[in-house]
């Protein structure tokens, strides 16, 4: 059957158990079922979970949720360092994964703030009619490996799995 999904240009296959799994970009793939999720708070945790379930659905449904559940995990790390201030929390994550003062603490910083405006700019995790919606699987892709690459950086970074 796998071959036959191959030959009409379908990016899935069956698992052995008969289960429809979509084909991801090679290096997203890898990176999925490596990584381990043990940041100290289940609620995120099931959510990085569900993340990396659902980006392998072939239902292009699975795949906003998919992003929704990642971006969710994104911001509830933000709060996992001691504190009540957002702000000043997500910066302290951040200095634990690279110095501060350093450009790479700086490139992290622009970073999570241009992920954070992706979040609320496209319908990832809000969705009033200005939020634009993402219209290819490769778009999906593209977003969900750039915030899965830095949310991998600070699970491993900060011995919280990854």
């Amino acid at each position: 059957m796998n071959l036959v999904l191959v030959r009409n240009g379908v990016a899935c296959e069956l698992t052995a158990g008969g289960q429809a799994r979509r084909l991801l970009p090679q290096a997203l793939a890898e990176a999925l079922g490596w990584t381990l999720f043990a940041t100290g708070d289940a609620v995120t945790n099931q959510l990085l979970e569900a993340a990396r379930t659902r980006i392998t659905s072939p239902k292009p449904t699975d795949w906003q949720d998919a992003l929704e559940k990642l971006w969710d995990a994104f911001e509830r790390l933000k709060t996992l360092e001691p504190g009540s201030n957002k702000k000043a929390q997500a910066d302290a994550l951040l200095n634990r994964v690279a110095p501060p003062g350093s450009k790479l603490r700086e490139m992290l910083g622009e970073e999570a703030q241009a992920l954070t405006a992706i979040g609320n700019t496209f319908r990832i995790r809000h969705s009033e009619t200005t939020q634009e919606l993402l219209t290819a699987p490769e778009q999906a892709d593209y977003l969900f490996a750039r915030m899965f690459a830095f949310v991998r950086l600070i699970l491993k970074t900060t011995g919280r799995g990854g």
